[in-house]
C-alpha cells in the first residue's frame, strides 16, 4: 500500500518488499527519506537516538513518532534508538532489522550532529563527536549491513553529506565530518 501524497508528481521507483534503515530519521531530511521510502512501499526502520541537534540527551519519542506516522498512513515501520557511532549498537541495528523483517536492502546514513565551535578553539570532544556520528556511524552501519547485501546480491547504501563540506563559519568539525 502506498501512503498518500508524498510522491505525487514524481517519477516513481517502487521499493515493495524492500527493507530500509534510515538513520537520523526522527526529523528533517532523515524523516523525509523514511516517509518517501515508506510511500514507495519499503518497510522502514526509523533510527534516531532523539538527541538534540548538538548530540546531547536522548528521546526515543522521535523515532517512535515517525514510525507511528508511517504505520497510521498504511505503511510498515519500526522505531529504533541504537547509537550508530558504536560498533556493537550499529550491528544491533542491522541484526534487529533482519530479525524483524528478514532482510535489509537499503541503508541511508543520515544521522549527524552540529555543535558550533570556532577554529582553532574547537575542543577535542566537539571534533570527536562529529566524526563519531557522521563518519564512524556511516562506516559502522555500512559494514554491518554489507554481508546481507552481498548475500542477497542486492542493496543500496546512501551516504548523505551537505554543502558544509565546503566550510562553515564557526564549524570546522561539521565540515570535516561531512567531507
Amino acid at each position: 500500500a502506498r501512503l498518500q501524497g508524498t510522491g505525487a508528481g514524481l517519477s516513481e521507483y517502487g521499493f515493495d518488499g524492500r527493507v530500509a534503515v534510515v538513520t537520523g530519521a526522527g526529523r528533517g531530511l532523515g524523516r523525509a527519506y523514511a516517509m518517501l521510502l515508506a510511500d514507495r512501499g519499503a518497510a522502514v526502520v526509523v533510527n534516531d537516538l532523539g538527541t538534540s541537534l548538538t548530540g546531547d540527551g536522548t528521546d526515543e519519542r522521535l523515532a517512535e513518532s515517525v514510525a507511528a506516522e508511517i504505520v497510521a498512513a498504511g505503511g510498515v515501520a519500526a522505531a529504533d534508538t541504537n547509537d550508530v557511532s558504536s560498533p556493537a549498537t550499529a550491528q544491533a541495528l542491522v541484526d534487529g532489522t533482519v530479525d524483524r523483517f528478514g532482510r535489509v536492502d537499503i541503508v541511508i546514513n543520515n544521522a549527524g550532529v552540529i555543535a558550533w565551535a570556532e577554529f582553532p578553539d574547537i575542543d577535542d570532544d566537539n571534533f570527536a563527536r562529529h566524526l563519531a556520528v557522521h563518519l564512524g556511524g556511516s562506516f559502522l552501519l555500512a559494514r554491518a549491513a554489507w554481508p546481507h547485501l552481498v548475500e542477497q546480491s542486492y542493496g543500496r547504501i546512501v551516504m548523505t553529506t551537505s554543502s558544509g563540506i565546503f566550510g562553515l563559519p564557526n564549524n570546522a568539525s561539521y565540515a570535516a565530518a561531512k567531507g
